[in-house]
């Protein structure tokens, strides 16, 4: 999708629906029943004056370096009803037993020492803190701590559009909703469970609550999601949201690679092509995001950049985990546990003293994971998401598109935006991938685009020497840099017999994990991008096109796939085809395999390939 289209887009839709302010400038959410304030400017006179007799900040709450931690974050729960690739298994993670963990109570009791000594900050946090059944409790009972300004969630947005009316009228200041793609099919992919439709619904009831700016998390990855970020940016053309693009990061269980990061720096870079008047807006204290604004627009853009520029030096955050411990440093191992003292009958005193050592031993700056990462990660050129998910007739059943729509239409009250409902229903190329049965597509295969014949060819010139073993019989990578980039192209295949029950399944897309063809396509494309980190002496091959096919075979209940991938370069790309169409299959047995154990993966095989020295080849 074109950022523009998408401005104009917005534009038409916010012009009646979208309850606003006049400028994009930060706006202070009251708390229910209280009334509308305009910001005042303090002069810089009555600034300094209020600076120098301020009350004196908690020492507890001062580290050895001068840093005054005023923002706390509390997880109430574990727990998350998603399963996000970036942050935890699939299988999801242990969890504590209930009776280690904190009670409301217990909670409570801590936010009011750490307000007491200086916190004017709480963000709720989890897992999933909306999962929690008294979280609105929770907020209406932090909202009556004297000394506390702002009370903020980062929430997934799936329960939020039901809950946010209550939550704002117990007192909720701020929101932050996790939102990492604007496709329907790659949010199932990314967070391996439904509900897309369920953040935008929580997007817009924020909009329409009068919540400015909504603040949505995108945690941005190389292959996955980058190119979507002028379509991020878009908008806040007409939304008061700030878009805040998050630099990939390590935690356990998400398999961190460095060259899945996309960089502060690079991000910008491609932001700037598209806007060249994207402005840079003042740093506020402590504050962990670089924001910038695109004039005329009434949202922002921010970056949170914790790999590449990392913010110690003005860190003001602590965190109590669900368990009760108090971590000073999110990447830091180092933990001591408030919930034992709190149960053993510890004094406030005694609480402070231990929290103020805690505080002491903070480090300057955060693990030396960073150090790594003080450069751009190299550029890795990735296939546009759209280009290579087109896909369309497949099965017996309603479009995706007027499927979603219909849904919206049905389900919007009607003072709330209709941006995602016509998203959906203008037509975009992204939609296609799962549509009904047209009169003149293909019944049986994934994309409509046309595949011009194979070339028939000689036979392959053979060697009677490994090219990937050096004169002392040892494996070595072949040198390419005197071969000329010539274009390379090559599809491969792969059989997925899947029994009848499942087929069926798949068939109708009833299984419970979800779509299971567009799954596997999308593995597919990811593993051609990922062959050299996966093949040992592969090189690395910027692809210019990468595309999955499945075909449906109900006379074997099976699945074909199909990869093609095309580069130019000087080394040949059929183990990217390979790869893709091997990695697809497999992801296609994962999706299936709690049905049935029964399923053979077969026929891997070279179907063809064009370009190099060595001839082309056709598999007859």
């Amino acid at each position: 999708m074109a950022a523009q289209p998408v401005s104009r887009m917005l534009r038409r839709v916010l012009r009646s629906s979208v309850r606003s302010c006049s400028s994009g400038a930060l706006v202070t959410q009251p708390h229910p029943g209280e009334p509308s304030q305009p910001a005042v400017e303090v002069p810089s006179g009555r600034r300094r004056f209020l600076r120098e007799h301020a009350a004196p900040f908690s020492a507890f709450l001062t580290d050895s370096f001068g840093r005054r931690h005023s923002y706390l974050r509390i997880s109430l729960t574990e727990k998350c009803n998603l399963r996000c690739q970036y942050c935890m298994p699939e299988e999801g993670v242990p969890l504590t037993p209930k009776a280690d963990l904190l009670t409301t109570e217990e909670i409570l009791t801590l936010a009011r020492l750490f307000v007491k000594e200086g916190v004017d900050k709480i963000r709720l946090t989890g897992g999933e803190p909306l999962i929690r059944p008294d979280v609105v409790d929770i907020v209406a009972q932090l909202h009556q701590l004297e000394g506390l300004r702002t009370i903020g969630v980062t929430t997934n947005g799936i329960n939020l559009a039901r809950l946010l009316p209550q939550l704002q009228e117990a007192g909720l200041s701020t929101i932050n909703i996790s939102l990492d793609t604007l496709v329907p099919a790659k949010f199932e992919f990314i967070v391996r469970r439904k509900g897309f439709r369920k953040v935008m619904e929580g997007i817009h009831k924020a909009i329409e609550l009068g919540y400015s700016p909504v603040k949505v998390n995108c945690v941005v990855m190389r292959g996955l999601n980058e190119d979507e970020l002028l379509d991020f940016v878009a908008l806040t053309e007409g939304l008061p949201l700030d878009v805040r693009f998050i630099e990939y990061m390590p935690f356990d269980g998400n398999k961190w690679n460095f060259k899945k990061m996309v960089s502060y720096k690079e991000m910008l870079d491609t932001l700037r092509q598209q806007w060249p008047e994207l402005e840079k807006l003042p740093e506020e204290e402590s504050s962990t995001a670089k924001a910038f604004k695109i004039p005329g627009f009434r949202g922002r853009v921010s970056f949170i950049t914790s790999m590449s520029e990392h913010f110690c030096g003005t860190c003001n955050r602590l965190r109590i985990t669900a368990d009760g411990n108090l971590k000073v440093c999110l990447f830091g191992n180092s933990e001591v546990s408030l919930r034992d003292h709190l149960r053993a009958g510890a004094s406030e005193e005694e609480l402070l003293r231990i929290i103020g050592a805690a505080v002491g031993r903070k480090k300057r700056q955060h693990a030396e994971l960073f150090l790594m990462c003080q450069d751009s990660p190299p550029a890795v050129p990735s296939i546009s998401f759209r280009d290579s998910l087109h896909v369309q007739g497949l099965r017996h059943r309603v479009s995706f598109s007027s499927q979603t729509v219909t849904l919206w239409k049905g389900g919007w009250p009607p003072q709330v935006p209709r941006l995602a409902q016509r998203w959906l229903a203008s037509g975009l190329p992204q939609r296609h991938y799962s549509s009904h049965l047209d009169s003149d597509a293909n019944p049986k295969c994934l994309s409509p685009e046309p595949r011009a014949p194979a070339t028939p060819s000689g036979p392959l010139p053979t060697s009677d020497q490994l090219t990937h073993v050096d004169r002392e019989g040892q494996a070595a990578m072949v040198d390419v840099g005197g071969k000329p980039d010539t274009e390379r192209v090559a599809m491969a295949s792969a059989v997925v017999l899947l029994g009848p029950v499942a087929y069926k399944l798949v068939q109708e897309n009833q299984l419970k994990k979800g779509d299971a063809l567009v799954v596997a396509q999308l593995a597919g494309i990811q593993a051609a991008k990922l062959t050299s980190q996966l093949i040992p002496l592969c090189h690395h091959v910027a692809l210019s096109h990468v595309q999955v096919q499945l075909e449906l075979d109900s006379t074997r209940h099976a699945v074909v796939v199909r990869a093609s991938c095309r580069a130019r370069g000087p080394t040949g790309v059929e183990m990217e085809a390979l790869t893709s169409a091997a990695v697809a299959a497999l992801a296609l047995y994962d999706m299936c395999k709690a049905v049935s154990r029964d399923i053979v993966l077969a026929e891997i095989k070279l179907v063809s390939k064009t370009g190099g020295q060595r001839g082309d080849f056709h598999r007859t």
